[in-house]
């Protein structure tokens, strides 16, 4: 069903990207459609659209109208069937929607976060040789954690595949699901963005066995990234040079407030999952990412590769899909270097 509803999805973004050409408005009253996760990986979407940081550049008669998603793959789905304008992605549901679409669906714009994504483990597993025979959890089947989580897996000599065999047993699924799972011992451990990864250490009684920081050449490596409907990037470059505004004043605010935007991520999880953090989770979760407008171009890739040696991408070929213009304009007027994409 998904992927016929992909296909579909497909069909009307091409047709869209074929079109007329004409732009519409760029100047009257309008709603883009903003998605995002109620993840600490994606502050700066959490914090920016909390404290008004995206609404105040975009001015009056623009309306930002939000959704959530638990895992990449169904922001996308939403995108190329014409429902989302704007996302904050991670790498491989990217790269997927990219491929899928023959290089015309959607546009990296900006990047958002780097780390935050860990293995968390039973406190009695110390090391990777242990993980034989062992169940792991992700958040989604070809997303940017089961990519890294297989990667992972593979590099230690451990085969596995889509539908749960091999060495280790992957097992995607909702992160909520996960943690009660791991409460319950009913699986091993789970490769998560924060703060589940956290919760599963506060919460569960977990350990970290891997900080996916530890596998990148100077620990950086993209965990979200800003991308949008390429057809309303061609529609409305004012407002989505705008959008990038906010984005810039929100990364500025998260890396000089680091208390201040704890408090307001927490607070915002809590209102759209209805359930409060526990005490410690954001604090633990929080050092583990760094947030940039730098998209990290060169990681994008490799795990694209990755996922294709994987058998989960059919190609790896990523040119033409950033558009850093308008970010880079952004940059440049408050006298911040260039970003560059691959």
């Amino acid at each position: 069903m998904r992927t016929l509803v992909a296909a579909l999805a497909l069909t009307l973004v091409v047709a869209a990207a074929c079109g007329s050409g004409v732009p519409a408005s760029d100047d009257g009253p309008m709603t883009i459609r903003l998605g995002y996760f109620p993840n600490l990986t994606h502050a700066p979407a959490l914090v920016g659209l909390q404290k008004g940081l995206f609404a105040a550049p975009l001015g009056k008669g623009v309306t930002i109208e939000q959704h959530t998603y638990n895992a990449g793959g169904d922001a996308v789905t939403a995108i190329l069937s014409g429902s989302l304008d704007v996302g904050f992605v991670g790498p491989n549901p990217t790269v997927n929607a990219y491929v899928q679409s023959h290089g015309q669906a959607i546009r990296v714009i900006a990047g958002a976060t780097s780390g935050g994504a860990l293995l968390v483990v039973r406190p009695d597993i110390t090391s990777s040789s242990q993980l034989r025979g062992k169940k792991i959890a992700d958040p989604q089947l070809g997303g940017t954690q089961d990519v890294a989580l297989r990667w992972y897996l593979k590099s230690q000599g451990f085969r596995t595949d889509a539908l749960g065999g091999g060495d280790v047993t992957v097992l995607p699924q909702d992160n909520s699901v996960t943690l009660n799972a791991f409460k319950q011992r009913q699986i091993d451990g789970a490769w998560l963005p924060e703060p589940w990864a956290s919760r599963l250490v506060v919460e569960g009684g977990g350990r970290v066995l891997v900080d996916e920081r530890d596998l990148w050449p100077d620990g950086k490596f993209v965990t979200t990234d800003l991308i949008v409907a390429t057809q309303f990037l061609h529609d409305h470059p004012k407002r989505i040079k705008a959008l990038l505004e906010g984005l810039y004043a929100t990364v500025t605010f998260l890396n000089a407030n680091a208390a201040e935007a704890q408090s307001i991520a927490s607070a915002a999880v809590a209102s759209i999952s209805g359930k409060k953090l526990a005490d410690g989770v954001v604090s633990a979760a929080w050092p583990h990412m760094a947030f940039t407008l730098d998209p990290l171009a060169t990681t994008l890739q490799a795990s694209a590769d990755h996922a294709r040696s994987l058998g989960l991408l059919r190609d790896a070929n990523l040119k033409g899909l950033y558009d850093l213009a308008l970010v880079n304009d952004v940059l440049a007027e408050h006298d911040e270097r260039a970003v560059s994409g691959i």
